[in-house]
């Protein structure tokens, strides 16, 4: 198992972001929904939707989210305005942490990704980072709880290492 790349975002303002990592796991999945998903489920991250990443910029505050990329590209700007641009391909795995912005720049015109959250999460909400909500979802997020696998690699996987902070 190929150990994820490691990205931190700190707040901006109007983007609580998160102390907890962004974890991207590259060709970690097959190409294929119906797997990506099978995977997830079984890693205790149901998965809970397919389609792609919005294209303005938005954070969940009440639950950590997974992207298994099945098929095409899309560039995703991660941690609000001022974040960090990542290509991501058929095959990657991004597991954003409750907070943490997103942002779809491009996007191939065949792209499908696989999303879900931890089977400990509530519904997810949605926030676009209103300054006024600043304190509010920042202790909100703070709240969340870990998930109890790595939607990759399962219990033993990396996730529960790089989050234990």
């Amino acid at each position: 198992m190929t150990e994820p790349s490691t990205f931190a975002f700190p707040p901006d303002g109007a983007i609580p972001n998160s102390v907890l990592p962004l974890l991207v796991y590259r060709g970690a999945v097959p190409a294929d929904p119906a797997a990506i998903e099978r995977l997830f489920a079984a890693n205790r991250w149901p998965p809970a939707w397919r389609d792609g990443v919005y294209p303005f910029h938005h954070f969940h505050s009440n639950a950590h989210e997974v992207l298994g990329v099945a098929r095409g590209e899309a560039s995703v700007l991660f941690g609000g305005p001022n974040g960090t641009t990542l290509t991501v391909r058929a095959g990657d795995v991004v597991v954003v942490p409750a907070g943490v912005g997103h942002c779809a720049q491009t996007r191939s015109a065949d792209l499908l990704i696989v999303g879900g959250y931890p089977d400990n999460a509530p519904s997810p909400d949605q926030h676009r980072g209103k300054p006024g909500d600043f304190e509010r979802v920042s202790r909100a997020i703070a709240l969340v709880a870990p998930p109890a696998a790595d939607p990759v690699a399962g219990e033993g996987g990396p996730l529960r290492v790089l989050w234990a902070g």
